[in-house]
């Protein structure tokens, strides 16, 4: 496949978009929209395609874990909009932090040993393309949930570790 297609599955937190290449997923974004998927085509230099079914697998392990049913995505991922740093710190965080799980900013940094300070680590969070699939969400302050880019803010990184169990749900949470 030479250019880009897009699926889209409908969530709890509205529609959630995913991007894939020849080569994988390389970008996930918690809205659907025209200026959305422009903005993705753009970054990746690719043609958008008409034929979905390339996003196939990956809309379906999203819905899958989007109704509590699957806990590790076994698409590919494109690494292609991530810079090295990006990739080193995410790569480490993905392959080291499972469902249910949290790391803090500082332990990240400790354990990619990219040689980046926690502080730096918000931001490599705060500009992954791959929501979810690369589960930024997971990464939490020492005193806190800390911040989250995507969707809503922190209430959906809020929702999203209750999905995975590390949060006690709250009397009005509902999957």
């Amino acid at each position: 496949m030479t250019g880009v297609a897009f699926g889209t599955v409908e969530t709890p937190l509205g529609d959630f978009l995913v991007a894939v290449t020849g080569d994988g997923v390389a970008a996930t974004a918690f809205h659907d929209g025209d200026a959305v998927r422009r903005a993705i085509v753009a970054r990746l230099r690719l043609p958008e395609t008409a034929d979905a079914t390339p996003a196939r697998q990956a809309r379906d392990e999203l819905a899958g874990y989007f109704a509590g049913e699957r806990r590790v995505f076994d698409v590919p991922i494109d690494w292609r909009l991530m810079s090295p740093l990006q990739r080193k710190v995410l790569g480490t965080l993905t392959a080291t932090v499972g469902y249910g799980q949290v790391t803090t900013y500082g332990a990240l940094a400790e354990s990619s040993a990219a040689g980046v300070p926690a502080r730096a680590i918000g931001s490599v969070m705060g500009s992954n393309p791959i929501p979810v699939i690369v589960p930024c969400h997971r990464v939490v302050a020492g005193n806190g949930l800390g911040g989250f880019s995507g969707g809503e803010g922190v209430e959906d990184k809020r929702w999203l570790l209750t999905l995975e169990g590390y949060l006690q749900p709250t009397l009005d949470w509902a999957l």
